[in-house]
């Protein structure tokens, strides 16, 4: 029989890579120094955009992010450090990340993965400025809605100079 100790590792290595697969990305970062009402505050927001942070001791993360073949990113796993596992958009999430560490500078975003490609601190911080998945269909929305707008308008007014046109002559006429 396996000791608690050693299923608990287990559980906390199999948790880890069924996130990551069930997951857009993953976003490491470091929170040394970082209350744990900070940090109870930082879960809670990062649920409501769709993300999912966990901290785990760093020879787990190792362990389980060598079985995933993610050796580029076991060297983000150092200090005390969370996985932050987004199945939404990434900007959202780089979004409240980039947000929360202005206000708690010991927070260290070290880097992450988004599907195959590794993010930077720079890539996190630049994803943050974009404008959200949302606000991008709105504005395709209304770049193809434009020109048949303009079109319609175009062709009211047409239609109007015309009515007013006929309206001249036959005042014209009546005079």
């Amino acid at each position: 029989m396996k000791k608690i100790g050693l299923l608990v590792k287990e559980a906390s290595e199999n948790r880890i890579k069924t996130c990551f697969k069930s997951s857009k990305g993953l976003i490491i970062v470091k929170y040394s120094g970082v209350s744990s009402p900070d940090m109870s505050n930082l879960r809670k927001t990062l649920k409501g955009s769709g993300a999912d942070l966990f901290v785990v001791k760093n020879s787990i993360a190792r362990r389980a992010m060598k079985g995933l073949g993610l050796d580029d990113l076991i060297k983000s796993i150092e200090t005390p450090c969370g996985m932050i596992f987004f199945k939404d958009e990434p900007v959202d999430i780089s979004k409240v990340l980039c947000s929360f560490r202005k206000e708690h500078e010991k927070l260290v975003l070290e880097g992450g993965l988004l599907q195959d490609k590794l993010l930077t601190l720079k890539d996190i911080e630049t994803m943050s400025t974009l404008p959200s998945m949302d606000v991008l269909r709105t504005q395709v929305v209304v770049a193809l809605n434009s020109p048949i707008s303009k079109f319609v308008i175009v062709l009211n007014k047409t239609l109007q100079k015309f009515v007013y046109c006929l309206d001249q002559i036959k005042q014209k006429k009546s005079n």
